[in-house]
């Protein structure tokens, strides 16, 4: 895997380490919601905390007071099962009352168990079926060009999700229109559903792959925040091709109950077991000071 050396100063390292503290305060929000909602999914929640932590309060450009601002940066949720992490990121960047998040899955609410671009201010993109998102991104992406702006289009895939056709066809169209104003997180913490990626549908070598396809290819940690935010001021340089940063990470990240355990992809925890996740996850924000 590729690391990067990073050359930063006391103030980044500030930021740094904010941003980690705000994915620890997402995980605690995505464990806190799905105890009432008795369902959803937390294994590909938690583990994509990190990324959207150093995506919403760093490197995004977006107003939550102007949801809707034609300049801001987009985002896509092409896993759209894990609308947990994306509601916790807007409800902390303040797009709506962080007590909504308790209304998860309930009728007559706003947060539906997929993101719901007509309901939910910050969602600029419906999604749930899998392998659509990055078509959606690549339109968005497209729109920018042809109207002369400069905003981005950031869109986070599942390993699982690369078993999808579309995701290479809209891979393709990415490269030959050359798009280098999408950038593309694959969560990679290889369990999906119902096994490993690689017993259900073996899609390595990705990194080779997407290269092969015209992608300007980054490999990272996606729990190191430096190595984050390195690969997404690296993607901003590209020129003439999109970017895709392939970030190894764990399923439930940050609950040892839960961490790469496929039995967790889509089961909500019994308020005991939220309890327990929730005493682990304030134990890691206290060592974060």
């Amino acid at each position: 895997m590729r690391r990067f050396v990073n050359h930063i100063n006391g103030g980044i390292m500030v930021r740094v380490l904010e941003l980690k503290r705000m994915a620890n305060q997402i995980r605690q929000d995505i464990i806190t919601m799905l105890v009432p909602a008795k369902s959803g999914h937390p294994g590909g929640s938690l583990s994509a905390a990190d990324i959207l932590a150093a995506l919403y309060f760093h490197e995004m450009k977006v107003n939550p007071e102007d949801p809707h601002w034609a300049d801001r940066d987009r985002f896509v949720l092409a896993k759209g099962h894990a609308a947990p992490v994306l509601y916790a990121a807007l409800a902390e960047k303040g797009y709506f009352p962080k007590e909504e998040i308790l209304g998860l899955r309930q009728t007559g609410r706003i947060l539906q168990g997929h993101p719901d671009m007509r309901k939910v201010p910050g969602v600029d993109m419906s999604t749930g079926s899998l392998g659509q998102g990055l078509s959606a991104a690549n339109g968005m992406a497209l729109a920018g060009k042809a109207d002369k702006k400069d905003f981005r289009v950031y869109v986070v895939l599942g390993d699982g999700e690369m078993a999808e056709g579309q995701v290479w066809e809209a891979a393709m169209a990415a490269a030959h229109y050359k798009l280098d104003n999408v950038t593309a997180v694959l969560d990679y913490n290889g369990l999906q559903i119902d096994g490993t990626t690689d017993n259900v549908m073996a899609s390595d070598p990705l990194d080779d792959k997407w290269r092969a396809f015209g992608w300007h290819v980054i490999e990272v940690d996606g729990h190191n925040m430096e190595e984050l935010l390195a690969a997404f001021a690296e993607a901003k340089t590209i020129k003439g091709k999109p970017t895709i940063l392939i970030a190894r990470t764990v399923k439930g990240k940050g609950v040892s109950f839960m961490e790469n355990q496929v039995g967790w992809h889509g089961n909500a925890p019994s308020a005991e077991q939220a309890e327990q996740a929730l005493k682990e996850l304030r134990e890691e924000a206290a060592r974060l000071g």
